[in-house]
């Protein structure tokens, strides 16, 4: 990692620069100019060194949308940037990756010439209005002035040129009544909304069930230790929607949020999965490996073998690395649900052969097992597995159908509501007053999620 990427992190940890993403827009920058880009409330440096040295300094990239878009940048010396010649250029996403790909190519006073919109900094406050959008596009905003193209002139007049220029700028969407107040992207627009109905959710949830659980837990049970793991899972997923929405909600006011919460979302989530991998392949493997020879067999049980104890230790280990390393190739939140780079790919990879492995587990058990009644148990377990081990790749291969802005969102927003069915699949599998219940000193009337509500069955066993 390189030490802008550890300033990105730094400065994500402490609150200040950007909101969603703390991507260093240049890694060959003066170590004057600290900057951070794909925000949405930005503050830093202009500076013409790294402007002159990269063929313009990237400061932002925004989605914009619709009509009254709006770039705002305030600035502390407006003599320096008359002097300077100071201007911000507005490219779309591809045409400036395409113009910097042939920065040996392009001549420069050509390339800012493409620019779709210029901006002149010639006050305090400079705001400019963007006219309709048809469609969201990503657009990157880029500084320069009269020395980036000027290399004489850079030398000629190089103390000048070396002072900076310290600016704030805002980027806005229009909101629902079309004025310039929205600080979330294209890509970002409706997950705030999302994040409040999902803790609205797990509110309710938590008023009419969690005393009930809480007694089953309380009780010693067979499964007592898969409900302990499931409800600390459960407790952590909704940790990271609290934060994730306290978070979006400062950030919806000044574009700026508390990159701490989003980081901690994350990290909670990560421990999650990784629990909730762990509980799944203990079962799994050591019922497999340790009782397929009897013949006198219970339902699951965290009786797990040594072997599949090591099986499962290291497979979350393995997915714990990966999942760290993908935060570090791409210093996003959420960027983890959208699978980028190498990490991603094998992080696919993974979760693809976990599935293909618990299935095959689980189809020996069933095959072997006599009992109508244990056969639907163990196959409803498969359904809960499955669906929390592939919801992220077959989301990941569904959202590539649509537009690239909408990619995260349906990541996202799928991968948490499937993860959130996955538990409550086996939530009322270890509750329901199914043959394991009958026989055990857990089964009650007011156990809630009961797959038989409206029977009750007595087996012997």
């Amino acid at each position: 990692m390189s030490m802008a990427h550890l300033k990105g992190l730094f400065r994500a940890f402490n609150g200040g620069g950007v909101a969603a993403s703390v991507t260093p827009c240049d890694d060959r920058g003066s170590e004057l100019v600290l900057l951070m880009c794909d925000g949405k409330t930005v503050t830093g440096s202009f500076g013409s060194e790294i402007a002159a040295r990269s063929g313009g300094q990237q400061v932002a990239k925004f989605l914009f949308h619709g009509t009254n878009g709006l770039v705002n940048c305030k600035i502390d010396n407006r003599t320096v940037a008359i002097d300077k010649g100071a201007k911000l250029y507005l490219f779309h996403e591809q045409a400036w990756l395409k113009l910097q790909e042939k920065t040996g190519e392009v001549n420069c006073l050509l390339k800012f010439s493409e620019a779709q919109l210029t901006i002149s900094l010639d006050d305090v406050e400079n705001n400019q209005t963007l006219s309709q959008f048809p469609y969201p596009q990503a657009c990157c905003i880029v500084y320069a002035d009269k020395y980036t193209c000027s290399e004489k002139e850079f030398a000629m007049d190089n103390n000048f040129a070396a002072e900076t220029i310290k600016f704030k700028l805002v980027l806005l969407n229009p909101d629902v009544a079309n004025n310039p107040l929205d600080h979330f992207s294209a890509e970002e627009s409706g997950l705030h909304d999302f994040y409040f109905l999902l803790v609205l959710v797990y509110f309710i949830v938590a008023c009419i069930y969690a005393q009930p659980i809480w007694q089953s837990i309380k009780k010693d049970g067979p499964m007592q230790s898969m409900l302990k793991v499931l409800s600390v899972g459960l407790v952590l997923q909704a940790s990271a929607a609290i934060t994730n929405y306290v978070h979006l909600s400062r950030y919806s006011v000044d574009g700026i949020g508390i990159p701490l919460l989003g980081s901690l979302a994350e990290l909670c989530d990560m421990i999650a999965q990784n629990q909730m991998l762990y509980m799944l392949l203990s079962l799994c493997m050591g019922r497999t490996l340790g009782r397929m020879g009897r013949t006198q067999s219970k339902l699951l049980e965290w009786d797990s073998t040594p072997t599949s104890n090591i099986i499962a230790i290291a497979t979350v280990i393995t997915q714990g690395v990966l999942l760290l390393w993908e935060q570090f190739e791409d210093i996003d939140h959420h960027s983890y649900h959208a699978y980028n780079g190498m990490a991603g790919l094998l992080l696919i990879v993974l979760r693809v052969c976990l599935a293909l492995l618990l299935t095959s587990s689980l189809y020996q058990i069933i095959t072997l097992e006599r009992s109508v009644l244990k056969r639907d148990f163990y196959i409803t377990f498969a359904k809960g597995c499955i669906l929390w081990l592939l919801c992220h790749p077959v989301f990941i291969a569904v959202s590539a159908m649509f537009a690239e802005y909408q990619r995260k969102k349906i990541i996202v927003i799928t991968v948490i509501l499937c993860q959130s069915v996955s538990m409550v699949i086996l939530y009322r599998l270890f509750l329901s007053r199914s043959l394991f219940w009958e026989v055990s000193s857990l089964s009650s009337v007011t156990l809630p999620l009961t797959m038989s509500s409206g029977h009750r069955y007595h087996y012997k066993s």
